[in-house]
């Protein structure tokens, strides 16, 4: 398998530190509001990215962070924190509003048929980490203490900016959109790694440190939480691309330098939904939620196939004409899978033809997780002269990484057309009826077709596969 590591800037093939096991991080959401379908599409592309590395006979650890504190409304580590912020509107605790917007969280990924990673930890839960590590940063000469909060010195690392090639000048207040002068910092790139009482009084969470009583920052958590439960060596770590700068530099300084070494080899990070008239976001008003989708009449899991259409390194742009063509497709989808399910029936499936129909997926999602062409290997199993029962099997197979739901869209689809469950006596005349008419019996097919309607069904062959209502 290989994938674009944002680190080298390149395709590479994907080599776990230890054979046969992957360690993954993934930035979760920060639990303010609900989670928009642009953050969710990056939550998408990760779960495939997991299953499809289960798939191929990984064992895959992924753990996954809650923020629940010290997130603030600037990268540049000013403003309010975020989610004092959503309790300020909603005139609830912070950790009401925590436990609120991580249960929508996990709904809406339920919706999407987004596993669940084996570890969530939330940032409240990991204080004592938090403050190892900024104790050890500050011994080792990394951190200082100015104004009252502790800052990681970028001045120290022989390189920071690991992902770009950026200057310090890229940094100055007016040039990044979201950065303002902050007279504690020794050099304009540091990051503040803990806050102390010395700002934002309003704090409602807040520790006791050896540094006074605060709260963390927003980018010392992830490298905490990762290393408690991946160890010192990660093999891959996601996130959106706006989470390469700074979020994600910070990590990599932080975590090395209290390391002593290397510490991520892969770097994961999926393009932005985009509206037409740019990049979706909550500030903006654009507020588009698996919830308004569904109030819309769509399935969650026609939004999941809009974003497999397209790789995960590209811009997708949402619009509903777009939703349309993706339902559309997504309905004629379920719709062949539905008649091969039913010609089917209970034949057996070849293990060599699946091996080869399965090939072709493959092939495709091994360079660089291209989803759009898994999609494509998808349609050419529909459309290729193998058997129903071995193009069945392989879907069935498939479906277990794109996660589409397509056996039981298909057998609700064929529920519906039936007007409700099909006694299994009428499903079996059915079966023995298309295999009658596949060997040419027609007479035997029009005997078992007089059965069928004698227990008060139709039967009739549509350009979908076979139809059975019920009179």
């Amino acid at each position: 398998m290989k994938i674009y590591n944002t680190l080298s800037h390149k395709v590479e093939e994907f080599v776990p530190r230890t054979e046969g096991k992957v360690s993954m991080y993934t930035c979760g959401p920060t639990v303010y509001h609900y989670a928009h379908i642009g953050n969710l599409r990056s939550y998408i592309m990760e779960d495939v990215l997991e299953k499809y590395m289960r798939w191929t006979g990984l064992d895959v650890k992924r753990v996954m962070n809650i923020t629940d504190v010290g997130h603030l409304t600037s990268d540049g580590d000013t403003g309010d924190d975020k989610m004092l912020k959503g309790a300020k509107r909603e005139h609830k605790t912070v950790m009401e509003i925590a436990k609120f917007y991580t249960d929508a969280f996990f709904a809406d990924c339920a919706k999407l048929n987004i596993k669940t990673p084996d570890v969530v930890a939330p940032a409240t839960t990991c204080i004592e980490e938090f403050i190892k590590v900024i104790t050890s940063l500050i011994e080792k000469g990394y951190a200082y203490e100015a104004g009252g909060n502790i800052y990681f010195d970028t001045s120290k690392l022989e390189e920071y900016y690991v992902f770009h090639n950026f200057s310090a000048d890229d940094l100055e207040v007016g040039v990044r959109e979201g950065v303002e002068e902050d007279s504690n910092k020794r050099n304009k790139a540091d990051f503040v790694l803990w806050f102390t009482k010395s700002k934002f009084d309003d704090q409602e969470l807040k520790w006791d440190s050896p540094w006074g009583v605060g709260y963390p920052g927003w980018h010392i958590e992830c490298s905490c939480i990762s290393m408690k439960n991946l160890g010192e060596y990660l093999d891959l770590h996601c996130g959106g691309v706006d989470n390469i700068f700074p979020h994600h530099t910070n990590e990599i300084a932080q975590s090395e330098a209290y390391l002593g070494h290397k510490w991520c080899n892969y770097w994961f990070h999926v393009h932005h939904l985009n509206t037409e008239t740019g990049k979706m976001s909550k500030s903006k008003g654009e507020f588009l939620t698996v919830s308004l989708l569904e109030e819309k009449g769509y399935d969650p899991l026609v939004y999941r196939f809009f974003c497999l259409q397209s790789h995960y390194r590209k811009s997708l742009v949402f619009s509903w004409e777009n939703l349309d063509n993706a339902k559309k497709a997504f309905d004629k989808l379920i719709a062949r899978v539905a008649a091969i399910k039913a010609e089917a029936g209970t034949a057996a499936p070849s293990a060599e033809k699946t091996a080869e129909l399965k090939a072709k997926f493959t092939a495709a999602m091994d360079e660089d997780l291209n989803t759009a062409n898994g999609i494509t290997a998808l349609y050419d199993i529909l459309k290729s002269d193998a058997s129903a029962a071995d193009k069945l099997a392989v879907i069935d197979d498939i479906d277990n990484v794109l996660s589409l739901g397509l056996l039981k869209a298909a057998d609700k689809l064929a529920e519906e057309k039936s007007g409700g469950d099909v006694p299994a006596e009428v499903l079996a005349l059915v079966e023995e009826r298309t295999a009658a008419r596949k060997a040419k019996d027609f007479a035997k097919a029009d005997e078992l077709r007089d059965k069928i309607t004698a227990l008060g069904y139709a039967v009739k062959e549509t350009r979908q596969g076979t139809e059975i209502t019920k009179l």
